[in-house]
């Protein structure tokens, strides 16, 4: 198991940074739709649909992408919105009471604004999608080692027991330290006050919780342990990806607004 998932984790970083480095905007902007119906595949399995249905749902979530990316300007606005609105208000009290998540519509708002996102934040820079990427591994990995080492108080043990407030720490400290290292390097945000800049940080570090809990209830209504085998050793793209779906689309939004 260890060995598959270092190979895998290997071709998934060549690859990713093959297609952030080395593909032209609109290819790069087809694999992410690609990765994107992968991902609707796995929310369909999560439905318990069955194989005509979770292919008919792949087919619909890439369908849309390429509807949506037709007119970016106002489409992509509209995702982000929907997306922000969705991860702001409805996603901390659907974890609080426990609804029910792997519904289509939901599935479709958590999917389509994080390809938006991508496509969007590739387009203005590959270094800056990446760097945006990085925080949430970052608080990832700060919430991890953090929660091994000092975690007592959990965050949501009816949800994901192995999450502690702990973590949560961790994960601020992790995610405060390097937005602070890395925005000296990225033009967008070089000149934001730091003030605005932690406030921008701990709201992400929050986003990236919400969304690494909501995917874990998903799973954990559908009695599956990952979204999927499609990745040996690390289960599917939705559980590499859950994190980044509820903090990409707000930072697309934020840099329409602050730099159109």
């Amino acid at each position: 198991m260890l060995r598959a998932r270092i190979v895998t984790a290997l071709f998934l970083v060549a690859g990713f940074l093959a297609v952030l480095f080395l593909l032209p905007p609109v290819a790069a902007g087809f694999v992410f739709a690609l990765i994107a119906a992968l991902g609707g595949w796995e929310w369909a399995g999560l439905m318990r649909a069955g194989a005509r249905g979770r292919i008919a749902y792949a087919v619909l979530v890439f369908a849309l992408c390429l509807l949506f990316w037709s007119s970016p300007t106002q489409g992509f606005l509209l995702l982000w919105g929907l997306s922000a609105v969705f991860w702001l208000l409805f996603a901390p009290l659907w974890l609080k009471q426990g609804w029910s998540a792997s519904c289509a519509t939901v599935g479709l708002v958590i999917l389509l604004p994080t390809w938006a996102a991508l496509v969007s934040l590739h387009g203005r820079s590959a270094v800056l999608l990446l760097a945006v990427m990085a925080l949430v591994w970052v608080a990832d990995i700060a919430a991890y080692f953090a929660g091994r080492a000092f975690g007592r108080h959990k965050l949501a043990p009816s949800i994901s027991p192995g999450k502690t407030w702990e973590g949560v720490a961790g994960a601020v400290g992790g995610v405060l330290v390097y937005g602070f290292a890395v925005a000296p390097f990225l033009p967008v945000v070089r000149d934001v006050d730091r003030l605005t800049l932690a406030g921008c940080l701990l709201l992400l570090t929050a986003l990236s919780i919400f969304g690494d809990l909501f995917e874990s209830l998903a799973k954990r209504q559908a009695g599956a342990k990952d979204s999927s085998q499609l990745l040996p050793g690390h289960g599917g793209i939705l559980d590499r990806i859950d994190s980044q779906t509820s903090t990409l689309p707000l930072v697309a939004l934020l840099l329409h607004w602050v730099a159109p």
